[in-house]
């Protein structure tokens, strides 16, 4: 397991944000890391360390000069054993000093003497937020090497609607993980579409499938986390993009196969995930088809075929991978598609198995 035994920080500071670290620090204690949290003393105020205390099992950390402690100089000692710190939520206090390599308290103290990989989640008023010195100070934190996680847009407690709301902890956990992950995809360029397309019929019906993209997007994010640059091509689906990935959002099969035209010749790997319409209506109808007595035809042609193409004009060295859903034939049926496309590898699945998809 990634987590098992890995030593995570988190550093609190003063934001109203402060109470949805204690979901962040139980998810990561679940996942079996060793947990530790630094408070500066303005957060104590939104939460109390003994919260921390009771997921962690660790003592949380608040004063610098507290003589109540297992290591011979704490900062350094928690620092060293570091192997992720993340500051969330992050304040424009806490972002300003980090950037400037400011030490006053037990959180910036330990930051500093870090050489871990270091994350923020900037949380605060939309304005603050916006300031023209605190993305300085953020543009400062990522030319030092340091991530800085976007905050979300939305109603902040101070009653305005805007960026500067700190991300949910799900998302926190990810850039946890994300920054654990071995980067043995480094320098690779991947291309993955996913998701189902939809082909319009009149301007209120199309036709689509029962694709939930979870595959591809789950390809995306994990060769994400790998150091792969990530190029993620996907059809409507009710998902969250990757962190760390190029999102590119499609509708129809003619919309996905341009997408992936324009990526396709810097690609080292390209996984074709997405459930393509097959067929859309030759004929799209400019208002809606009203309902008649009896049946209604619809003159249906073939879209590209998109995988074919790619199989035709693969650049030299480049690795294709498809995906082959059947109910009957499965590896007779694959094989075929894997040789009359031209590609390296194919994902077969059986529908009729339970679990397989859909």
């Amino acid at each position: 397991m990634l987590l098992k035994g890995k030593h995570v920080v988190l550093g609190v500071s003063g934001s109203i944000a402060a109470y949805k670290i204690a979901s962040l620090a139980s998810m990561l204690a679940k996942k079996q890391a060793d947990v530790t949290v630094i408070m500066t003393p303005n957060a104590t105020n939104f939460i109390n360390p003994i919260t921390f205390e009771s997921l962690t099992g660790n003592k949380c950390l608040v004063d610098t000069f507290d003589r109540n402690f297992q290591f011979q100089v704490e900062h350094v000692a928690l620092a060293k054993l570091a192997d992720v710190f993340l500051v969330a939520p992050a304040s424009a206090d806490v972002i300003a000093k980090a950037a400037c390599g400011m030490a006053d308290d037990m959180l910036t103290t330990t930051l500093l003497a870090c050489r871990c990989p270091k994350i923020f989640a900037p949380a605060m008023n939309t304005r603050m937020y916006e300031n023209p010195i605190v993305q300085d100070n953020i543009k400062k934190l990522e030319d030092y090497g340091m991530e800085v996680v976007d905050p979300a847009s939305g109603y902040l407690a101070c009653g305005d609607v805007g960026a500067g709301k700190m991300p949910e902890p799900e998302i926190l956990f990810e850039a946890v993980v994300r920054a654990l992950t071995p980067k043995d995809m480094e320098g690779k360029k991947l291309l993955v579409t996913a998701g189902p397309t939809q082909e319009k019929l009149d301007p209120v019906r199309y036709i689509s499938n029962h694709s939930s993209g979870r595959m591809g997007y789950a390809i995306a994010r994990q060769a994400s986390m790998r150091g792969a640059d990530v190029t993620l091509v996907s059809g409507k689906t009710e998902l969250r993009p990757p962190m760390g990935v190029r999102f590119v959002p499609v509708v129809s099969a003619a919309d996905m196969a341009q997408a992936v035209k324009e990526a396709a010749p810097e690609q080292d790997i390209i996984i074709k995930a997405a459930a393509v319409a097959d067929y859309r209506p030759a004929d799209v109808a400019q208002e809606k088809v009203k309902k008649k007595d009896g049946e209604l035809s619809i003159a249906l042609e073939r879209t590209e075929d998109i995988l074919a193409w790619l199989g035709e004009h693969r650049r030299e060295g480049q690795f294709l991978c498809g995906f082959s859903m059947e109910t009957e034939h499965l590896l007779e049926n694959s094989r075929a598609k894997l040789e009359k496309k031209k590609i390296d590898m194919i994902v077969a699945n059986n529908l009729r198995q339970e679990g397989a998809g859909f």
